[in-house]
């Protein structure tokens, strides 16, 4: 198996992957394929497949802020089973995570990740592979480390409408596991920066933020 850099939508391994992330990612959550052409430029933006025969059989998106020291993950997708795709993304983005860590000369507290909550996209189909349902990814997650912040969430929908997507948790892997508590403005600094792309925000995003701006510890909860 490869792990690929992809950083053009002129990219066959860009096609491959966009059409994989739209066969399983509600409408909602995916951005349009040509509205994808400067952000997969964008050298802090790290997009990688997993190739293996020739196919796109994985992707994962992410990346590092060396000012707030934390990493976020976009995306992970599992295209097949079998494989080893998961665990494969895992490492590779990991280690990569370190050098970047490395190269900017900062250690990173931890990552923060979008994580669905099962019980509210029951409607929304999820692709074909098991591994990507809802309810076995937040297991995944949860086995990893992550935790959830005590926060109603929501985010921009990345279809530029402007609507406000709820069915997920913001959740976070703590580099120090016996963290139980996150800045709020540290996660006010991170939704900002990591959203400026998009230029509709919903009403319910603008009070997220400003009770985040007006707050002091957020606890972590389990998944």
């Amino acid at each position: 198996m490869e792990y690929i850099r992809v950083q053009s939508i002129e990219d066959p391994n860009f096609a491959a992957m966009h059409e994989l992330m739209s066969s399983i990612f509600p409408p909602e959550e995916v951005l349009a394929f040509e509205l994808w052409r400067e952000p997969i430029a964008d050298p802090d933006i790290h997009v990688y497949v997993a190739v293996y025969e020739g196919n796109v059989v994985g992707a994962t998106e992410y990346r590092y802020y060396p000012d707030l020291r934390v990493a976020m993950t976009d995306f992970t997708i599992i295209g097949v089973m079998g494989l080893g795709v998961g665990r494969y993304l895992y490492m590779q983005r990991s280690l990569d995570l370190q050098r970047l860590q490395s190269e900017s000369g900062t250690e990173s507290i931890g990552m923060f990740a979008e994580i669905y909550r099962p019980q509210a996209v029951s409607s929304y189909k999820f692709g074909n592979v098991l591994p990507m349902h809802p309810a076995v990814r937040r297991e995944v997650l949860s086995h990893l480390g992550y935790q959830k912040l005590d926060i109603t969430y929501v985010h921009p929908s990345w279809d530029h409408e402007g609507r406000a997507v709820a069915e997920l948790d913001l959740g976070f892997l703590p580099a120090d596991e016996t963290r139980q508590w996150l800045s709020a403005g540290l996660i006010s600094k991170f939704l900002k920066q990591y959203y400026s792309a998009l230029p509709k925000k919903p009403r319910e995003w603008q009070e997220m933020i400003s009770e985040l701006d007006g707050g002091d510890e957020i606890k972590l909860l389990p998944l």
